[in-house]
């Protein structure tokens, strides 16, 4: 097994303390394994995709103008 060295926040250390019966490399491990999967699922989708770079610009561009225009409006709404 590969060793790995990596740095926390001091708080986020203090934290951790307080719970010396976890195995804190192993949720390490855990969460590693968790966010490899979702990439690599991820992967997966796009690989089958036949979408083009400028096809995902668009509806990204699509998606931003029509949360910001709901977003408006919740807000218009609030000051009304």
């Amino acid at each position: 097994m590969t060793n790995m060295t990596f740095s926390i926040p001091g708080k986020l250390h203090q934290r951790m303390k307080k719970y010396p019966e976890i195995k804190w490399s192993h949720i390490a491990r855990g969460a590693i394994e968790k966010y490899l999967e979702r990439l690599e699922l991820t992967d997966k989708i796009a690989s089958k995709s036949k979408l083009t770079e400028e096809d995902v610009e668009s509806i990204s561009e699509e998606i931003k103008q029509r949360a910001w225009k709901k977003y408006q409006s919740l807000l218009d709404d609030q000051t009304e």
